[in-house]
């Protein structure tokens, strides 16, 4: 029993570092969203191979390992299409508190994305009086939500956790337009290639700098927009979009030029707005 018992243990604790790669296969954002079905088959989610084309593609998700099996069966699914007319907006929502400064960050390319290691627990992001640090930061091309039906050219997720193991995904969405500076510094070592090894950006990174002035959201429950799909993530998608240069967007798309889910049914979930 007490064997048992132990090789439990290591099931769980490597399940657990296993989870530290996803909602684009992000190094910590899985860290909580697997958790309800890590301790079912770990090993096996990270070892299976998803992509966002052929017969590994989003609508195969499912298909590919028992514990995506929520991609296909999930009530709460992510990205939706937001619909302007169906928002409604919600006095009880506090408005978005971002507590962001320069911080030491690492760049990978993990296959799926380019995401951005947070290298302290300096970055805060707060909401109806619940306090979330930021874990990873990816993008994906084109955005994976919709407004009114349409794509943005890509967007951005910020992903935090909770105390409590909770998670609140911040989503920005980009349109081409005027560069922005502080993606030079991160852009600048942009690793075109996939590999387990992260690159140590020189110098801090403010990630405060990819966010617009006015933060303004669309909130709702979703879920992981990437295998295992894992539902009860908190979701903030701001109002307002941000713009990068062409070129910027060239470098991502160079790159991954798709890495986004398509739009999953709203159901009988509603969105709603702090404004």
């Amino acid at each position: 029993m007490q064997v048992t018992k132990r090789v439990s243990r290591l099931l769980f604790s490597a399940a657990f570092l296993t989870v530290m790669a996803g909602c684009g296969n992000n190094n910590n954002l899985n860290l909580n969203e697997q958790a309800a079905q890590e301790t079912t088959a770990p090993s096996t989610a990270h070892q299976t191979h998803w992509s966002y084309e052929g017969d590994t593609s989003p609508e195969h998700w499912a298909e590919l390992d028992q514990l995506f099996a929520t991609c296909n069966t999930g009530t709460a699914q992510s990205p939706v299409n937001i619909l302007h007319d169906k928002v409604q907006a919600d006095e009880h929502l506090s408005p978005v508190k971002v507590e962001y400064s320069p911080s030491p960050v690492s760049i990978v390319n993990n296959g799926h994305t380019i995401q951005v290691n947070i290298n302290n627990k300096d970055n805060k992001l707060t909401i109806e009086g619940k306090t979330y640090l930021l874990q990873q930061l990816h993008f994906h091309l084109p955005s994976e939500h919709e407004v009114d039906g349409k794509h943005a050219e890509m967007e951005l997720h910020l992903v935090h956790k909770s105390k409590d193991g909770s998670l609140a995904v911040l989503g920005v969405l980009i349109n081409a337009g005027s560069e922005n500076t502080a993606l030079n510094q991160l852009w600048s070592v942009l690793p075109a290639e996939e590999s387990a090894e992260e690159i140590v950006i020189d110098g801090a990174f403010d990630p405060a700098g990819l966010l617009p002035a006015d933060l303004h959201s669309f909130r709702y429950q979703g879920s992981l927009t990437t295998p295992p799909c894992t539902e009860g993530v908190q979701w903030i998608v701001l109002e307002n979009p941000v713009t990068w240069s062409a070129e910027q967007i060239g470098q991502f798309a160079a790159i991954f030029p798709h890495d986004n889910r398509p739009v999953q049914p709203l159901g009988s979930r509603e969105i709603g707005s702090d404004e």
